[in-house]
């Protein structure tokens, strides 16, 4: 189909453009062409980034790097986002080292702010366990305004150190921080605390609580209390029960500021005896969860962190608590909840949260939550299952399935062998410009075929084709064995000839 232009062209017609196009070689030469057919036209940042972005999803690799650098020689001004869109693409492509040249060559640009990039790159080779690398562009980018925040390097650093069980150098890095202007911020905390506890330094934990009461606490958030009973707990666990309440007190008085009736009527006497360490830390849970400012993030923080660790009994009473107040849980805590019913393989539970717990709420199901049942179902006997409640919810007003839950639900069911289902789903996506990766389109065009079933088969193909999209060789040997056994070799020598003039 012929491409219609506009008599006056702009970048932000240009981006709708190119955005409808199936195949990103067609994308590409159409946003090539408009200098040539508007001479006064220019590309602006905005245009380039969509057209970046969509050759880095095809996994044009090369076609995305000539166009970042003609990006910088056009000079036009650009977001971060840009870059973060490249890197990631990059990573994906296994090519890291590519990713790290360009971000030390985005001086170079006409972008004046890269935290996001810095980060984002920070992440993945804090991931990848290219610490030192990490640390030399750590050292590199830190002393320039470019950067506006250091402390997520940070933060991930004392991560993976605690990860390592060096949660000691995590501690200096901590201390570092007011030298390199820096001010640690929840999450830091977090890290730290928890690093601190599972190897033991209790002595340097109780001291970083007594830091964070002058520092991020003194008016009583109660966001904290996950740190809290990080230590609490650790204590716990080592039999110090006395110390923990003598420090549960000072919590409530001073990193709380909850009222005297809260820490007043506390009483553990009955746990004493030590035989029931679960039981001393369920009270003193409760003693947190009461002793709070109550507030919806207080009650979030709670909740997810005890999801995240497998209490769920423990997290829904949170919940129940926070109801009584007057809160609403949030699509946050849902989602904690259906990803840890889902690792003890719950599901049946999960999708009751998403379909019933949820509406109670008055929270909205989003695809996201089928996203995350999805990745955490480990058993795939609960595929039909969840596609069923799937169609359900799709029925409802407001809800929409996002391409991200198709794709895993598309990869799953050609990995189930149940390809007629994954062609159904397949349909769907279409219908919403929703496009699978090559690898996808691969599988189900070969389980189709084993199947029989030639039209779908040949039908994805010129599908796969249209999108600029190459079948593997062993793709071409199924469609001739299929047409071969079915005796159509004419039908298949047309059907060659009309694919390969696409």
């Amino acid at each position: 189909m012929a491409t219609r232009w506009p008599r006056v062209l702009t970048p932000t017609y240009l981006s709708q453009i190119i955005r409808t196009q199936k195949n990103p070689s067609k994308a590409l030469q159409i946003f090539n062409d408009a200098k040539t057919k508007y001479p006064n036209y220019s590309h602006n940042g905005p245009v380039y980034a969509t057209m970046i972005s969509i050759l880095g999803a095809s996994g044009r690799i090369n076609d995305m790097r000539s166009l970042i650098e003609q990006m910088r020689e056009d000079s036009c001004e650009c977001k971060d986002s840009i870059f973060v869109s490249a890197i990631k693409t990059y990573v994906k492509a296994g090519m890291l080292d590519e990713a790290v040249s360009l971000y030390r060559d985005i001086p170079r640009f006409n972008c004046v702010n890269w935290t996001e990039s810095f980060n984002t790159l920070m992440e993945i080779m804090v991931n990848e366990d290219r610490l030192e690398s990490a640390y030399r562009l750590f050292v590199e980018s830190s002393c320039g305004w470019v950067v506006k925040s250091r402390v997520p390097a940070l933060n991930l650093f004392m991560y993976a150190l605690c990860q390592k069980g060096r949660s000691d150098l995590a501690l200096q890095i901590f201390q570092e921080m007011d030298f390199q202007g820096c001010y640690p911020n929840r999450d830091s905390y977090v890290i730290l605390m928890k690093g601190l506890c599972h190897d033991m330094r209790l002595h340097e934990a109780k001291h970083l609580l007594y830091s964070m009461f002058w520092r991020i606490s003194q008016k009583g958030n109660g966001e904290d209390i996950v740190v809290y009973r990080t230590l609490l707990d650790a204590l716990c666990d080592e039999g110090k029960f006395d110390e923990a309440m003598e420090i549960l007190g000072k919590i409530l008085r001073k990193g709380l500021k909850a009222p005297k009736r809260c820490y007043n009527r506390l009483d553990l006497g009955q746990c004493r005896d030590g035989k029931d360490i679960e039981g001393i830390k369920r009270l003193i849970h409760e003693a947190l969860v009461r002793g709070s400012v109550p507030s919806l993030a207080s009650y979030t923080a709670m909740a997810v962190d005890l999801y995240s660790e497998g209490k769920i009994d423990e997290a829904d009473k949170v919940i129940i608590e926070m109801q009584s107040k007057g809160f609403k849980p949030t699509h946050t805590i849902f989602e904690a909840k259906v990803a840890a019913l889902c690792k003890v393989s719950e599901v049946d539970e999960a999708i009751k949260a998403i379909e019933e717990d949820m509406v109670e709420a008055n929270c909205l199901p989003t695809a996201r939550m089928y996203t995350i049942l999805l990745k955490n179902l480990h058993n795939l006997g609960f595929l039909t299952a969840v596609l069923k409640s799937l169609n359900k919810m799709s029925k409802t007003v407001g809800f929409n399935t996002d391409k991200e839950t198709y794709c895993i639900l598309l990869e799953m069911l050609c990995h189930e062998r149940r390809y007629l289902e994954a062609s159904e789903i397949m349909e769907k996506m279409s219908h919403k410009s929703y496009w699978p990766c090559e690898d996808s389109y691969n599988s189900l065009i070969k389980g189709l075929c084993g199947l029989g079933r030639q039209y779908e088969a040949v039908m994805w193909l010129e599908e796969m084709i249209s999108q600029g999209k190459f079948p593997e060789v062993s793709v071409w040997y199924s469609l001739t064995s299929l047409f071969c056994v079915s005796d159509k070799m004419e039908v298949y020598n047309e059907t060659f000839s009309c694919l390969t003039s696409l």
